[in-house]
């Protein structure tokens, strides 16, 4: 049962307040005036992506931008879902609260990652609370919770040292403890995965599992040698799916250079929030495979994410002005991202092909004991409810069906 908007579940609590945005016409204008005033540097000096967002890309992502992307079609699907904010431990967060007409339906709160917002989450609301209409049956149902990390989105900023994943995640359980759910489930991939698992650790009360698209599997001794670039340890004996995911993990840390510019400098960035085309050629580089996808809509081939995907995610960026502060996320992170946390409760696990890497069953199961669902999808990437909506809404009713 949630609390009634303007009230709190948890006696003593802050309230639950209801949250509403307005972007004024001058600052979209804005917007435009600065993308079409853009200085281009010259065009990359290789025929691949190996040096970054190719300036054929940005240019066409710029020029549609600027003349035919309409921001307002975004704001009306962020608004037909129904916003709230609330104080916790000294900031607002802000979250999207959406129950199922079902009332047997299960609660479940859904991070998001970066470059990622609440927009990422959009495609997969309906399906989940309203499953009968998707293909579902009334038993797969859920009420979401998906908030907004602090410094993203429509979140508070915080302007002191301390919001990492592992207070996030605390915060979290608070919020649904807060919205009154004493059994409820999480779920989350990139950023949302990390923070997710550490509420799998952490057990917070009425927890009752996890599911993760980005899964925390890779053994101790393997991921401490890969973060640094060192050899591996001697004497391992890998399967031919954990050889594979060891190289893929390797170019990962070879190659995530924005993760060490946040973490180290997130101050450096400050360019990202006056200029929207740098900040978009910024957020679109997070990985080889999520720019080629992105890189290929703006080249006029429709599959998994479309332009005014992108660019509603980054718009929401350059509206709330949120480039360093959820930058900063990167520089008060403690954690290993790959590495175990030791989570004991029920978890189920989607590997999406495209994703960073493809954690083996192998290490998946040694990571979770209590592994309740793994399965490998033939298609989709890093950013799975975004890109591939249709299928992670199967993978999270799969793997929460065993636990209602």
């Amino acid at each position: 049962m949630s609390a009634t908007p303007g009230t709190a579940a948890t006696p003593g609590a802050p309230e639950i307040r209801p949250f509403t945005f307005e972007f004024p016409e001058a600052e979209l204008e804005d917007l435009r005036a600065r993308i079409k005033a853009a200085r281009w540097p010259e065009k990359e000096t290789v025929a691949d992506q190996s040096q970054g967002p190719q300036l054929e890309t940005m240019k066409e992502l710029a020029r549609y931008w600027a003349s035919e992307y309409d921001w307002r079609k975004a704001e009306a699907k962020l608004k037909a879902v129904p916003h709230f904010i609330t104080e916790i431990d000294g900031l607002d967060i802000h979250f999207i609260h959406v129950r199922s007409k079902h009332e047997d339906a299960l609660p479940l709160i859904v991070t998001h990652g970066w470059p990622g917002s609440v927009v990422e989450q959009l495609k997969i609301i309906d399906p989940l609370t309203n499953p009968t209409a998707h293909g579902g049956s009334a038993s797969d149902a859920f009420h979401l919770v998906i908030p907004s990390m602090p410094g993203y989105g429509f979140s508070g900023k915080p302007a002191t040292t301390g919001w990492g994943p592992e207070r996030i995640a605390r915060a979290w359980g608070e919020l649904m403890k807060r919205l009154g759910y004493t059994k409820y489930g999480a779920q989350g991939g990139d950023w949302g995965a990390i923070v997710t698992d550490l509420m799998g650790a952490q057990e917070p009360e009425g927890l009752i599992g996890i599911h993760t698209n980005m899964p925390k599997v890779i053994p101790a001794a393997i991921d401490a040698a890969l973060a640094v670039g060192n050899p591996l340890p001697e004497g391992l004996s890998l399967s031919a799916d954990e050889q594979a995911a060891v190289e893929q993990l390797d170019f990962v840390y070879r190659h995530v250079y924005y993760a060490y510019m946040m973490a180290s400098r997130p101050q450096t960035l400050t360019g990202l929030v006056d200029s929207p085309v740098g900040l978009a050629a910024f957020l679109l580089d997070h990985d080889a495979a999520s720019l080629a996808l992105i890189s290929r809509s703006f080249a006029g081939v429709a599959e998994g994410l479309t332009r005014d995907d992108v660019l509603d995610n980054i718009t929401l960026f350059w509206l709330t002005n949120t480039a360093v502060s959820a930058a900063r996320l990167y520089a008060e992170n403690k954690t290993s991202f790959f590495g175990i946390n030791g989570v004991k409760l029920p978890v189920a696990v989607s590997v999406f092909p495209d994703e960073l890497y493809q954690a083996p069953k192998s290490w998946t199961e040694q990571a979770y004991p209590n592994l309740v669902h793994y399965n490998r999808l033939p298609k989709g990437g890093h950013f799975a409810a975004w890109e591939q909506p249709e299928l992670l809404v199967d993978e999270v009713r799969a793997g929460f069906r065993t636990l209602r």
